[in-house]
């Protein structure tokens, strides 16, 4: 087993990694999806709808309750977000980085946004993305799933 696969395996050891379905419920109950997907893979295979984008370089930043460039979607510590990539890896990453800040609430996407779509759940083309965000931590339209 390489360094990688055992920092992969320590992170999900300490999340509650959910399934595309329980992702979509959770989204429903108030979750906040993260997209950490670069540019290239939402224009090649589009993007859940009402999802935030943020890509991996700014996660923390964005998502710390606390910081003078979150999101308004960062309101507190016991915010549920669900961060998914395009496999499920690097995701697993991000979300133990999450909880390392302190948002004990985070956790990622099974099989990531490749999971998702093949489980039939919503997807919009790359023209339709989800809600993104700029360096200034706004958002713009989003969409429901």
């Amino acid at each position: 087993m390489s360094a990688v696969d055992r920092l992969l395996d320590r992170a999900r050891a300490r999340l509650v990694r959910v399934s595309p379905e329980q992702a979509h419920a959770a989204f429903h109950d108030g979750a906040i999806l993260v997209d950490t997907r670069p540019d290239f893979q939402r224009d090649a295979d589009g993007a859940i709808p009402g999802a935030l984008v943020i890509e991996r370089n700014h996660l923390e930043w964005r998502l710390d309750p606390e910081g003078t460039a979150r999101v308004p979607e960062a309101a507190g510590w016991d915010v549920r977000v669900v961060v998914f990539c395009d496999e499920g890896y690097a995701s697993s990453l991000a979300a133990a980085s999450l909880v390392d800040l302190g948002l004990s609430g985070a956790t990622d996407l099974i099989g990531g946004f490749q999971a998702w779509k093949a489980a039939g759940l919503p997807v919009v083309p790359s023209a339709g993305r989800g809600r993104r965000t700029s360096a200034a931590a706004s958002t713009t339209s989003s969409a429901t799933p």
